[in-house]
């Protein structure tokens, strides 16, 4: 009797201690939530001024008031090609259900900007997280925040009890080698290094021989972020592949493209010039805070068909966080 007494105030306290970490969860995705919002805000009162302009005087969703909401999407860095396609499905949708009330178009645009995403979430790179060691090679234009998010991403890794090594292969500016350690001296991992305009694949292979040797669970390896010449970045990034591959054959495993949010249709241009030079599996969108041009996230992830695998909201540690499209869009859509 008294044993089974103890085990019912043993389940007890486990369903206690179980309730309690449902409620960190909780606060933790609720904090998630609110940072998400406030990043975003100024891109969603931009968007909601614009739309709320096009409504004005209107009774109902016709060709007309299309033609605005598709000038009111390329003027909010959706771009052409994905506002065209977006318009395309809201005339479907429309033609369809004959009782269409005006106030149904946001709910339908919503719809049809998650469904856009979520196409593209479902990336093969996820399969890579099942390496013994998975190494993530970072690039991106300098000024993007490049550095900064490798270092996010490490103490992201650190927390779930990963050990994360960091190779500073961007060694044409002393100045990024020197912010990567202040990095990794923050979020307490260790760091390859070398001289200054030392062969960036010599500090790639030194990185992998490092963490294989320490056993290591992931690499981020930084890279230049020269854009002058594309035939001269893709023969680097290419030769930096190949000398990885001769200490694990198949790393790679992910190439992360940095892009700066708020520089808009620039961000285009710049996704075009690296998914030309190197196979991008993930994209990370920086400095989304403080900027409207929040609507690139919906437009290069569409226009180049990669998974946006990160989101900048804010200067914290915490604000880097992982890109979920139902989340994002429905922070977009909420005031």
């Amino acid at each position: 009797m008294k044993a089974a007494v103890e085990r019912l105030f043993f389940i007890a306290y486990l369903c206690k201690i179980v309730s309690g970490m449902s409620d960190l969860k909780k606060i933790f995705n609720t904090q998630k939530e609110q940072s998400l919002n406030k990043g975003l805000e100024v891109s969603k009162r931009s968007f909601f001024n614009k739309l709320t302009q096009v409504l004005i005087g209107k009774t109902s969703i016709d060709d007309d008031l299309l033609d605005e909401l598709e000038e009111v999407l390329i003027s909010s860095d959706v771009g052409v090609e994905t506002t065209l396609r977006i318009i395309e499905r809201l005339e479907e949708r429309v033609q369809k259900d004959k009782y269409s009330k005006l106030e149904d178009l946001a709910q339908y645009l919503r719809e049809e900007i998650n469904e856009l995403l979520k196409s593209h979430q479902d990336y093969e790179s996820d399969d890579n997280k099942h390496q013994e060691l998975q190494v993530i090679m970072v690039v991106g234009v300098n000024g993007v925040g490049k550095t900064t998010t490798i270092g996010k991403i490490a103490y992201q890794l650190q927390k779930e009890g990963k050990k994360v090594i960091l190779g500073a292969g961007d060694t044409f500016r002393a100045a990024a080698s020197d912010q990567l350690k202040t990095w990794a001296q923050r979020v307490n991992c260790e760091i390859v290094t070398s001289q200054p305009n030392t062969d960036p694949s010599a500090v790639a292979f030194e990185t992998l021989q490092v963490a294989v040797s320490k056993k290591a669970d992931v690499v981020l390896l930084d890279t230049a972020g020269r854009l002058h010449n594309k035939v001269n970045l893709m023969n680097e990034l290419s030769k930096i592949k190949r000398v990885m591959s001769k200490v694990i054959p198949d790393a790679p495993h992910e190439v992360l493209l940095v892009l700066d949010g708020s520089t808009g249709q620039n961000a285009f241009a710049q996704a075009k010039a690296f998914t030309n030079a190197t196979e991008v599996s993930g994209l990370v969108i920086t400095k989304l805070d403080g900027t409207a041009k929040g609507g690139v996230v919906i437009g290069i992830s569409d226009q180049f068909q990669i998974p946006v695998q990160y989101i900048g909201v804010g200067e914290g540690i915490e604000d880097l966080q992982e890109f979920d499209a139902h989340t994002f869009v429905n922070s977009f859509f909420s005031l």
